[in-house]
């Protein structure tokens, strides 16, 4: 959730479960209210978080770094961006074609396979040629989140330009990446991540 959303929803989920009990625990904050219900809250970019048990601390200390990446890899696409704390400052999204799996049988689902194997390491490799354009200013000190399919990103990520990449969390579940998403994208990745358990 947005920073400034959080002591707001903490003070809720106080009222909803009979009060909290906030600590910080493995560099998170964790809440827990009376009925056995939990939940906890995480700084963005893989920060940890070692102040008070105050939420309105730990807001103002999930601040975006000043140079960061996003890569979102997936068959059907990818986006890139390279972001100088909340302003994008060089991005680039594409499609590539991947064919979809065939009910043939035999010799025809073999090359149909054979074919979207192509296609997907096609897509994985102009993937990389972007982000290694776009990223470059970001290795080694920035932090890359990244997000989409987490075999086509492992995939991109094997190449060598790529290896000086410190990825972080979270990681961030998308559809085929397109501009909108990537959009959106870029305020999850600064986002408090936080994980509730309802008894």
């Amino acid at each position: 959730m947005p920073p400034a959303r959080l002591e707001r929803w903490v003070a809720n989920f106080s009222d909803r479960h009979g009060g909290v009990e906030l600590a910080v625990a493995d560099g998170r904050l964790l809440g827990s209210a009376p009925d056995g219900s939990t939940f906890t809250a995480a700084l963005p970019f893989g920060a940890s978080w070692a102040g008070d048990p105050d939420p309105a601390a730990l807001a103002g200390a999930a601040v975006a770094p000043g140079e960061w990446g996003l890569l979102l890899v997936r068959k059907g696409g990818f986006a890139v961006a390279r972001v100088a704390g909340e302003v994008l400052v060089a991005h680039k999204v594409g499609q590539r074609h991947v064919q979809g799996r065939t009910k043939a049988g035999g010799q025809s689902q073999q090359r149909f396979a054979r074919r979207r194997d192509k296609q997907a390491r096609e897509a994985y490799e102009a993937a990389a040629d972007h982000a290694a354009r776009v990223l470059d200013r970001v290795v080694p000190a920035g932090p890359v989140v990244t997000g989409g399919d987490r075999t086509a990103v492992a995939e991109v990520l094997t190449d060598p330009r790529l290896r000086g990449l410190r990825v972080v969390e979270p990681w961030l579940a998308v559809p085929d990446p397109r501009r909108q998403v990537l959009d959106q994208a870029l305020l999850d990745a600064r986002a408090v991540q936080v994980t509730v358990t309802n008894a």
